[in-house]
């Protein structure tokens, strides 16, 4: 029998405005600001905060291989010490040729990291998420709104 998991990141009522003026360094917080631009113009939906730190855009159900079900946001991004890290859920193992476009970046699954935003191909981050969403919804239930 499945089971609800409850993820210790969940959507909140957090303000976005308030959690991106609070970032401290200067670089950082204007590019969070692009990046608030870029997944508006993306995704078509108003940010939640997920936890304290993640910007997430939109949810989705996905089931554990035990049966056990949960929800997380689609795509979203958070502003790390290291730089901007970029969520997208598919992960990034299929997007090679977007990849060599982007800029100096590392990969974890799901995790997009950057230095900064400068160097970056804005286009092919924006051609990234929307892919993302775009395979997400082949394999799962997503809410957009």
């Amino acid at each position: 029998m499945s089971k609800k998991v409850i993820l210790k990141t969940q959507k909140s009522n957090s303000s976005v405005t308030t959690y991106i003026k609070s970032i401290e360094n200067p670089q950082l917080q204007k590019d969070c600001k692009v990046l608030l631009t870029i997944f508006k113009e993306v995704t078509g939906v108003q940010p939640k905060m997920w936890g304290e730190t993640i910007v997430g855009y939109g949810s989705y159900v996905y089931h554990r291989s035990n049966g056990d079900e949960g929800i997380f946001m689609a795509c979203g991004f958070s502003a790390r010490k290291s730089g901007p890290t970029v969520y997208i859920m598919p992960g990034y193992t299929d997007y090679s040729s977007l990849m060599e476009k982007l800029g100096p970046h590392k990969l974890g699954k799901s995790c997009l990291y950057l230095k900064n935003l400068e160097g970056i191909h804005l286009p092919t981050l924006k051609k990234l998420v929307a892919q993302g969403i775009k395979d997400l919804k082949k394999t799962h239930v997503v809410n957009m709104k």
